[in-house]
């Protein structure tokens, strides 16, 4: 279940919490064989670690008094090379065990200055991958640099190259990034196009941090607006209700969207793949509200509402009395 490196990892940590361990416990901890405990301990003394063996009852394994393993010292780039690293082997299905990546990440953030953990943490917290990626992760000091941005709502200047090549420079206030489509994307609100925008991130140059903050959308989902790329036809819808979250979850069952508290009022949020079926859906929901994106979700209700209209229009005057059928 466990792979080598993260096996020996484990022995040296039970080995420095323990004065003395059996073969028989690492064996039960690590699921492995006891002849294969031996040849992990071998392998360890091989490279110089003083492990000293007490055989008969009661014997077992353990450090050399006084022996201490060195801290492990990183730069915040390396630190976050690592950690990204480990966590994109479980984000990409990369066969490794979820659980014995968690215990290295664990033991790994342990050890680091609380600095450097804090802003790993942020890179994390505000990364996510959707689907596995063609592109390695990305450059360590610019996701620490974009992550940051996110963090601080700190609005950022980039020159981003289309796929034509032709560069423009925008300002952006950046939400997440985000692997997903075979690529690494940067997801923020972007002022040139007043909309928001996924950047492709190996186009993104000249990357300033500003002195500008922004006022984060709190009804925006960066996570459900990468969804909505990533589904062909899909888009994410936001309706802005009039009445209160207690009233308007009595017409709407849970299952469709997530319904978010705002200054403005009680904001939808819904993932879709269809703008008819959404606009049939809002308009059987007897509760005043407004469409706030998309667009195309607006145009579609308003063709809607005039085909209605127009058959809802008085019928032309008849000559003769309508059949009933009986």
């Amino acid at each position: 279940m466990y792979n080598p490196t993260t096996r020996l990892l484990t022995i040296l940590e039970l080995l420095q919490t323990h004065p003395l361990i059996s073969g028989a416990e690492i064996s039960r901890r690590l699921e492995v064989e006891p002849r294969t405990v031996r040849r992990y301990i071998m392998m360890l003394q091989d490279i110089g670690m003083p492990i000293e063996a007490t055989h008969g009852p009661g014997g077992g394994y353990s450090l050399r008094a006084g022996f201490k393993l060195p801290p492990l010292m990183f730069t915040e780039e390396e630190a976050t090379a690592i950690i990204l690293g480990l966590v994109a082997s479980t984000w990409l299905n990369a066969g490794h065990d979820a659980a014995a990546i968690e215990g290295a990440l664990a033991k790994i953030s342990r050890v680091l200055p609380v600095a450097v953990r804090q802003k790993l943490q942020t890179v994390t917290a505000h990364t996510t991958i959707l689907e596995p990626t063609r592109q390695p992760p990305p450059d360590a000091s610019r996701l620490l640099e974009l992550s940051g941005a996110i963090h601080d709502s700190r609005r950022i200047s980039i020159e981003y190259k289309s796929f034509n090549r032709a560069g423009t420079r925008r300002k952006v206030d950046p939400y997440g990034i985000g692997g997903f489509q075979g690529h690494w994307y940067l997801i923020g609100y972007c002022w040139l196009r007043r909309d928001y925008r996924t950047f492709r991130l190996d186009r993104i140059e000249n990357l300033q941090v500003l002195a500008e903050t922004f006022e984060k959308d709190p009804t925006f989902d960066y996570r459900l607006f990468m969804e909505g790329k990533e589904s062909e036809g899909g888009f994410v819808a936001r309706i802005l209700f009039e009445d209160d979250e207690q009233t308007i979850r009595q017409s709407i069952p849970v299952i469709y969207g997530k319904l978010m508290e705002t200054p403005e009022g009680v904001v939808m949020v819904e993932k879709h793949d269809n703008l008819e079926s959404m606009a049939r859906y809002l308009a059987s929901i007897h509760l005043p509200f407004t469409v706030l994106e998309p667009p195309q979700l607006r145009e579609e209700m308003q063709r809607m509402g005039e085909r209605l209209l127009r058959n809802a229009r008085s019928a032309p005057a008849r000559t003769t009395s309508p059949v009933t059928v009986s």
